[in-house]
């Protein structure tokens, strides 16, 4: 073939027209090519330790901080930072992870920043942003003080499916010519992989949350159906779940008769009178989630009087309390009762990362337990009276009748004639005791056969409850030790009457607003009531003191009026255990 016949784009053309070119650049330009290629691989490897490094941890503050380290260390930035975003309607940051500050700076700086500014861009606008200098954006705000200075600026989102769940922050690339379109590309490959990585430990730790409300609920169940007193198990329940919930305070509220709420154990921090306080439920929060059945959270718990408004009748004394959930306690049919937490300002972070639905099935297991207990209370009751009503029956059927049978075979024989008159003197007084027996055992009958309750809380519950309405208030009633078994049938009724009388005389005299009333049984029989009323007056009448002391000193004990700490009056009224 002849040259002519060559066509332009032969392989000798095309090394002529190279060869035109200078020898160096070419090798320059191969050489560049080249470092560019191992440069890309080591940012693929470079991204893959990370994605593999994010991944080797289930817990999510340790796996935010991984985030930001590695997305520094794969674009080269001096600082790094994580806004997780909230779940209000604003969607401001809720938690803001950093790396390259020092402890002391972040204290020199003060508050972290909450979403505003070019922060606050990205927040609205979710997609990367890449400045080269900061200052000359329109969105910057600025720095506070004691920030250290920073020019170049990368951010991406942070996506969990199709929700934002934050936005990675980069800023001050370490080479001072600015991030790279390379740069972005990187670390919106990590952000990817880190949605991913941060959902996996949300979920981690929801399971982990759900097993420890699931352990509380267990615990409840197995006091309660052990041999615990109703007090000690409404007190777990309040004490777990605050635990459980990282809350600050938990409050127990039941509905008593008469559609009464009352506040009945506080764990955490609360206002002075609290616990025994009757709840207002007509238009407020406590009464919607009574009608409702849903839980109703309250924000900002401390402000507007929002306290008020979700029905607690004590407005001073509480913790700086942020948010206020309300949730019912009901196992079957109407609501028993309210199990509040409440968060303070210090740790609302926890109350954000609490799924309500996990302490609502607490309360709702809770107060299944309550019920439980009270179905077994109740069938050993029952037991109980259907002994006394065999016994009865026995005592009538069986005994009663032989008796009767033995004292007419005795008089018919005081009858006889060759008896001397000793002898039928003394027939004649067995069956006279006989009668009087034939009466004791009807009356003991009588009394098997009443089905009232012989528990002494319950006889001491309804003695507060009836001085309540001239009091104005619920009093708080508490009981320590083995009140049913130590008190005896005979002390009993002067318990109550010191009881009904001491109240009374608060009623009448005290002007207060609030009252205790202990029964403490160990060694002694304690008896305490105390209120916040104005004392007693000097010249004051003491005759219904003096019936207590009287009462008092008939079973070997004493009796003693003292002032209160922070005045009223304190009232001890003890005797020995029988």
């Amino acid at each position: 073939m002849s040259p002519t016949s060559q066509t332009p784009s032969s392989p000798s053309s095309a090394l002529t027209h190279l060869s035109r070119a200078p020898l160096d650049e070419l090798l320059v330009e191969l050489l560049q090519r080249v470092e560019d290629v191992m440069n890309t691989q080591e940012q693929l490897r470079g991204l893959l330790d990370a994605v593999v490094g994010i991944a080797a941890d289930l817990s999510l503050d340790r796996v935010l901080e991984r985030i930001v380290r590695a997305a520094c260390q794969l674009a080269d930035a001096q600082y790094g930072a994580l806004g997780v975003l909230g779940a209000g309607p604003d969607r401001r940051l809720r938690e803001f992870v950093t790396h390259g500050l020092t402890d002391e700076q972040r204290s020199l700086i003060g508050d972290l920043p909450r979403g505003h500014g070019i922060l606050g861009a990205i927040i609205d606008r979710p997609e990367p942003l890449r400045l080269t200098n900061l200052g000359d954006s329109p969105l910057s705000y600025g720095f506070p003080p004691n920030h250290p200075p920073m020019n170049s600026f990368l951010g991406v989102p942070i996506r969990i499916r199709d929700k934002v769940f934050g936005n990675l922050y980069l800023t001050e690339k370490n080479s001072g010519d600015g991030f790279t379109p390379e740069d972005e590309e990187i670390v919106v490959a990590l952000a990817a992989a880190a949605g991913v990585v941060v959902e996996n430990a949300r979920l981690y730790e929801q399971g982990e949350q759900r097993q420890r409300w699931l352990e509380a609920a267990a615990d409840i169940t197995a006091v309660l159906l052990g041999e615990a007193s109703r007090d000690d198990a409404l007190q777990l329940v309040a004490d777990r779940g605050r635990e459980v919930a990282g809350a600050d305070l938990a409050v127990v509220m039941l509905r008593h008769e008469g559609g009464r709420l009352l506040v009945e154990v506080v764990s955490g921090p609360s206002p002075d009178g609290l616990v025994g306080a009757a709840m207002h439920i007509d238009g407020t929060a406590a009464g919607a989630v009574l009608d409702g059945g849903e839980p109703v959270v309250v924000d900002n718990a401390l402000g507007e009087g929002r306290v008020g408004a979700s029905g607690f009748p004590i407005e001073d004394g509480w913790p700086e309390l942020a948010s206020l959930a309300l949730l019912p306690m009901r196992a079957t049919g109407a609501v028993a009762g309210i199990l509040a937490l409440g968060w303070s300002t210090h740790s609302e972070q926890l109350y954000q990362n609490t799924d309500l639905r996990l302490p609502a099935s607490y309360a709702e297991q809770a107060t299944l337990a309550l019920h439980l207990a009270q179905a077994q209370e109740d069938r050993g009751r029952l037991a109980v009276f259907e002994d006394r009503d065999r016994i009865g029956r026995d005592l009538h059927d069986l005994v009663i009748q032989r008796l009767f049978a033995i004292g007419l075979l005795l008089d018919n024989a005081s009858r006889l004639s060759d008896l001397n008159e000793g002898a039928a003197s003394r027939i004649s007084g067995a069956v006279d005791d006989i009668d009087a027996t034939i009466k004791d055992i009807r009356r003991s009958i009588f009394e098997l056969s009443t089905t009232e309750s012989r528990d002494l809380r319950a006889e001491l519950g309804a003695s507060v409850a009836m001085i309540a309405p001239a009091l104005g208030f619920t009093p708080q009633l508490r009981t320590d030790g083995p009140v049913d078994s130590v008190v005896s049938a005979e002390l009993r009724p002067h318990l109550l009457a010191v009881v009904r009388e001491t109240l009374s005389n608060v009623a009448r005299h005290a002007q207060a607003t609030s009252a205790q009333v202990l029964l403490q049984v160990g060694d002694e029989i304690v008896l305490t009531v105390s209120d916040d009323g104005r004392g007693i007056a000097p010249g004051s009448r003491e005759s219904g003191l003096r019936n207590m002391r009287e009462r008092a000193e008939s079973f070997g004990g004493t009796f003693q009026t003292l002032p209160g700490a922070q005045g009223g009056t304190v009232v001890v009224w003890r005797c020995p255990a029988q």
